[in-house]
């Protein structure tokens, strides 16, 4: 449907219930949207947050500088759903001059992330490690920005980005699966598997960066949350 028909249903489900909007990349089902449709779709009283997810730094632009624009720039909540660029987006500062020439700044507060599926305490360590620092209004250590580059090569296995993203979720159920946290990496869709050499790109990048995985952590508490 149109961006004008897309912002008239979720008007109308905004009414009813707080809304978050997704920005999701065309490549796993998502579509192209326009400034003007973000700039319209902030101005809504029931949105609360938007996930900016395009794997694009131009798209996620969009979002941030619409937001910016919007009277109720303080009212919405951005989160990243780019799992490729998920340490500097939660870094930047995003520094906006409206069409009015107020110069307005906005923060992603947090992450909506296929990535943190796996991970995940390391990823929650990671997050208060970003906040702290933030709020401290240290500078940057550049081992944050390194690091940030190994999580997006980590990130390019599991989701499987040499090959459009075909194997993402069962490269997430792979990663669950060496775990013990899940029997297989089976998917609703029995022909999802994933792609040819995809396997040793997992394998690569366990032995390139060891100190991202939480394997101790899940370990440490397996038994118990399987009720073993």
């Amino acid at each position: 449907c149109s961006e004008a028909e897309l912002i008239r249903r979720t008007e109308a489900i905004s009414a009813v219930l707080p809304v978050c909007g997704f920005y999701l990349q065309p490549s796993v089902g998502g579509r192209r949207l326009s400034f003007a449709f973000w700039r319209e779709l902030a101005e809504l009283p029931g949105v609360k947050a938007i996930k900016i997810a395009p794997f694009n730094r131009y798209q996620t632009l969009d979002v941030v500088r619409a937001v910016c624009e919007s009277s109720r720039r303080d009212d919405i909540a951005l989160y990243t759903g780019n799992d490729d660029n998920i340490v500097a987006d939660l870094l930047t500062v995003y520094q906006c001059r409206t069409a009015a020439g107020e110069m307005v700044e906005k923060r992603i507060v947090g992450g909506l992330l296929g990535h943190w599926a796996v991970w995940t305490s390391k990823a929650v360590e990671l997050l208060e490690e970003i906040i702290a620092l933030r709020e401290s209004g240290a500078p940057i250590p550049s081992e944050l920005l390194t690091r940030g580059i190994r999580i997006t090569d980590a990130n390019a296995a599991f989701f499987d980005a040499a090959n459009g993203f075909k194997g993402c979720l069962p490269g997430i159920h792979e990663v669950l699966r060496r775990q013990g946290l899940l029997a297989g990496r089976w998917c609703l869709d029995p022909e999802e598997e994933l792609s040819p050499g995809q396997i040793e790109e997992i394998d690569r990048v366990y032995r390139a960066y060891p100190d991202l995985n939480d394997d101790p952590f899940v370990q440490a508490g397996l038994q118990q949350w399987l009720g073993q």
